[in-house]
This record gives structure tokens, C-alpha cells and sequence, in this order.
């Protein structure tokens, strides 16, 4: 409650004071609250806040969190150990492909929407297409918008620009990153970054009337929107329109 400031005013430092007591008590009492406490550590860490930034004792606590004790926190390390080894230089894309197995197994529904990707374009795995598909659907189902940002982009590709339009159309329509991440535990940022993909794609359908009626003014908006909710895609779309390909 202190490191997140959840009912007092935000106290990061004091917050990891108390973790560290947790996890090193000796205390029966305190032996549930160690796992959930080293995944907020490692959390901690990484974020480099209320201590100094060390991804090295992040993965070390993560570890502990996820082969133990309280399921919650030990899916969370899985997840976050996942993200940790395909965003570190250089990648290890088969350990993260290990941990988002494992925490989509354990109900991660950020990990399934990523083992999707992993899957469509070969990433720590032999490339599978039905494995990609039925994880990114399932996630999508269970209200991963990262997921359905890739299947929309995934249609569109692939000509179906009917059913890229009319899903896109559906999931731009909540576009509250807050409260679909209260809903889902999914990250923000990755939200956001679904919700861009599916404005992005929907603009460029409505711009060239592929699978909907063109429309013009309707695309500018979709465009905007895009940029708002993922500001990098603003030079993607510059650069684009400088290259006469939209």
C-alpha cells in the first residue's frame, strides 16, 4: 500500500523497507507473504523505485516468486520473467517463451496473448500459425486487447478487410486503458498499444473503403485517435504519408 500510495500517500521507499522485512522474517506467521512480497521486490527493482534499478535482482526475486507459495504472485513472476527475458539485450526468447507458458497455463491472460505472438511470428518456438490463432482468439475472447490489436492487424493483412473492419470497429469502441486494466490486469501500456493497432487499421479501411463504406473524415479520426493512444505511431503515419502509402 505504501510503494503503489493505496489508501496513504505514496511512500515507494518505506514500501520496500517492509518487503525486505517480509522476506527475510523468520516469523511463521510472515511465510505466506513471502512469495508476494519478492514478486513486489523484484517489481521494485525493476521499476527502480523506492531503491536502486537492478535487473539482476529483479529476475533473482521473480524466481523465487514464481516456483512458489501464493498462486497470484507466482503467476504475476511468471508473466513478468516472460517480459524481463524478451526485453532484455541480448533476448533469451526460449526462457520467456518458457515463463509465458507457464504463466498462461496458470491463468495469465496477458501471457496467452503473447505466447500468440510468439507463436505467429516464430519467436522462441517453431512458428505455428492454429497455435498463434487459437491463443490470440482465446485471449481476445477473454478481453486481451493487445491480442485483438494483432488479430486486426492480422486480417487486414491477410485481405479480410471485412472482418478487420467490423472487429475493429468493436474494440475501439472502449477505449478507457484505465478501467480495461482494472478488468483484465493486463499491462496499460500494451492496451493502449492494441487499442492504437486497431484505430490504425480501422482508419486505413475507412480511408480506402476496405470491407466498409470509405470514409474520409471517419479515417482522420481513427488516424487521431491512434496517435493519441500510442504517440510513436504519429512519426510511423508521417513517415508513411511521406512515402505516398497513405
Amino acid at each position: 500500500m505504501y510503494y503503489d500510495g493505496l489508501g496513504t500517500p505514496a511512500d515507494p521507499k518505506k514500501g520496500v523497507g517492509y518487503m525486505e522485512e517480509i522476506i527475510n522474517s523468520t516469523c511463521p506467521k510472515a511465510r505466506h507473504l513471502k512469495f508476494a512480497a519478492a514478486y513486489n521486490l523484484g517489481r521494485a527493482y525493476y521499476e527502480g523505485c523506492g531503491t536502486e534499478i537492478s535487473e539482476k535482482e529483479a529476475e533473482r526475486l521473480w524466481l523465487i516468486a514464481a516456483d512458489h507459495g501464493n498462486p497470484k504472485a507466482s503467476v504475476k513472476a511468471q508473466s513478468a520473467l516472460g517480459m524481463l527475458y524478451s526485453a532484455r539485450h541480448p533476448k533469451d526468447l526460449k526462457k520467456a517463451f518458457f515463463w509465458h507458458s507457464e504463466a498462461c497455463g496458470n491463468g495469465s491472460l496477458e501471457s496467452q496473448g503473447i505466447l500468440g505472438l510468439m507463436y505467429l511470428y516464430g519467436h522462441g518456438i517453431h512458428q505455428n500459425l492454429k497455435a498463434a490463432l487459437e491463443c490470440l482468439n482465446q485471449a481476445s475472447d477473454r478481453g486481451n486487447v493487445y491480442a485483438k490489436g494483432h488479430l486486426v492487424e492480422y486480417y487486414y493483412r491477410r485481405k479480410f478487410f471485412t472482418k478487420a473492419a467490423e472487429f475493429a470497429k468493436r474494440t475501439t469502441e472502449n477505449d478507457d486503458v484505465e478501467n480495461i486494466a482494472k478488468a483484465t490486469d493486463c499491462i496499460p501500456f500494451y492496451i493502449a498499444r492494441g487499442l492504437a493497432m486497431t484505430s490504425f487499421y480501422l482508419a486505413r479501411c475507412l480511408q480506402l473503403g476496405l470491407g466498409t463504406q470509405q470514409d474520409l473524415e471517419a479515417a482522420k479520426k481513427y488516424y487521431s485517435k491512434a496517435c493519441r493512444l500510442d504517440p510513436s505511431m504519429a512519426a510511423d503515419l508521417e513517415l508513411a504519408a511521406n512515402h505516398g502509402r497513405i
